[in-house]
């Protein structure tokens, strides 16, 4: 089963961090990349560019392109990964060792249903 690990956290907090403090805290982040690739868990991984260069589409037929997120939260989504673990336990595992190397963040996990067309949506039962 395929779960989104979305991480999120203050994007001010991110943006003053010093290039020593990122790097260091990205080197602990690949180290945990580098162990699920070897599980063969890891799917794709983004970190996210700042919302000031994102725009939100909404409203109804061709919709409006407003700028920035304006999600109500203080925190932004600044990345996910994509895992594939037979149960919702692993991705909590996977989310917990990421949170381990970034304590400040927060992590949602999701579980994904794959879009593929002519596909079925069908999930795994987990019980």
């Amino acid at each position: 089963m395929y779960y989104a690990i979305l991480a999120y956290h203050q994007e001010g907090v991110v943006e003053s961090w010093t290039q020593e403090e990122d790097e260091a805290l990205m080197v602990d982040l690949l180290q945990i990349n580098d162990r699920l690739v070897a599980q063969k868990a890891l799917g794709p991984a983004a970190r996210l560019g700042p919302t000031e260069g994102a725009v939100t589409l909404r409203g109804k037929g061709e919709g409006m392109v407003i700028d920035g997120p304006f999600a109500e939260t203080k925190e932004q989504l600044l990345g996910f990964y994509v895992v594939d673990f037979p149960t919702i336990d692993g991705a909590i595992a996977a989310a917990r060792e990421l949170r381990r190397a970034n304590p400040t963040a927060i992590y949602e996990i999701r579980p994904i249903l794959l879009y593929l067309p002519g596909a079925s949506l069908e999930t795994r039962d987990e019980s």
